[in-house]
């Protein structure tokens, strides 16, 4: 039984790694910026959320007095990329060696590099790097688009297209290999159980890669919103990224340059420590063909302001 600081672990991800890892024993604690957004963790048995500025350095070192491990979870689609991925890591290593926490598992992205196209992907790049130049026992986990119930990613493809009969798509053959937000969550419960993982940095993929146009069919077809497709060439998928990212929309200059690269990973198999990657199509209809769609068609509203 370990003591787990989570660190931007009150979303997506790091819920079902919360889950997981009570389901072992560990106690949990978890720093967000406000803790009206972390009800739904409250309730687990081993828990406690703490109301805290995590890229205060005094901050951190506090919140990590009498832990064992640190998770980093914080990504940011828009935004300050430096802050949030490189400078945010380096404050976390530090504030470490201060509290005397050995242990860190941080939550990268598949494609990080520091020639990357796009500054989302050069600043989780210098997130790693900081860590690894910390020289504590860092595992890097590098996840691919994650898929599950209470995605921002299958789930809104199936609510714009509730919305419209015809999707203009930009980047249509992007290539992605999507996992399971559980199998990311099962990485990070064995890279902690696994000595052999500190210093290593794993690429977390599924069994499957496709093209982006392939994903935005299949949700909308699971979903019943099948709406016609059309990919665009890269100059008007440049100039819908521009527009969306003016009026607020779920795209921007920065993931159009993401989309550049193939979100796939280099070698099998796709998730390390002998687990097996599960495949989309056994998870997905199970929250796009109930219903839960419309919670992401009402998200998809809100965002549009509509």
């Amino acid at each position: 039984m370990s003591k787990i600081l989570l660190i931007g672990g009150t979303g997506f991800v790091g819920t079902a790694i919360a889950r997981q890892l009570t389901a072992q024993g560990h106690i949990l604690r978890f720093a967000t910026r406000r803790r009206d957004r972390a009800k739904h963790l409250i309730t687990l048995p081993t828990a406690e959320v703490v109301e805290a500025n995590v890229h205060d350095p005094r901050v951190l070192e506090q919140l990590m007095r009498d832990q064992d491990v640190v998770i980093s979870l914080v990504g940011i689609l828009r935004g300050n990329f430096m802050r949030a991925h490189a400078e945010l890591p380096e404050k976390i290593a530090a504030a470490a060696k201060a509290a005397g926490v050995r242990r860190i598992v941080h939550i990268s992205a598949l494609g990080a590099a520091a020639d990357a196209p796009s500054a989302y992907l050069r600043s989780k790049a210098a997130g790693e790097e900081a860590l690894k130049r910390s020289e504590l026992d860092v595992t890097i986990l590098q996840p691919s688009v994650i898929f599950g119930q209470g995605d921002s990613f299958l789930t809104l493809f199936s609510s714009i297209q509730a919305c419209v009969p015809v999707l203009p798509l930009a980047c249509p053959n992007a290539q992605f290999q999507p996992v399971w937000v559980e199998d990311v969550a099962a990485a990070v419960v064995h890279s902690l159980a696994q000595s052999e993982s500190i210093g290593q940095t794993y690429a977390l993929g599924g069994p499957r890669t496709y093209a982006l146009k392939e994903l935005v069919a299949y949700a909308g077809a699971v979903a019943g919103h099948r709406a016609a497709i059309i990919g665009l060439p890269a100059p008007l998928s440049y100039l819908q990224a521009l527009a969306m990212e003016i009026v607020g929309g779920p795209m921007t200059r920065d993931n159009y340059y993401s989309m550049q690269k193939p979100n796939v990973c280099a070698q099998a198999p796709s998730l390390p420590f002998g687990l097996a990657a599960t495949p989309l199509e056994a998870v997905a209809p199970g929250y796009l063909r109930d219903g839960r769609w419309r919670a992401g068609n009402d998200r998809f509203r809100e965002h549009a302001r509509r």
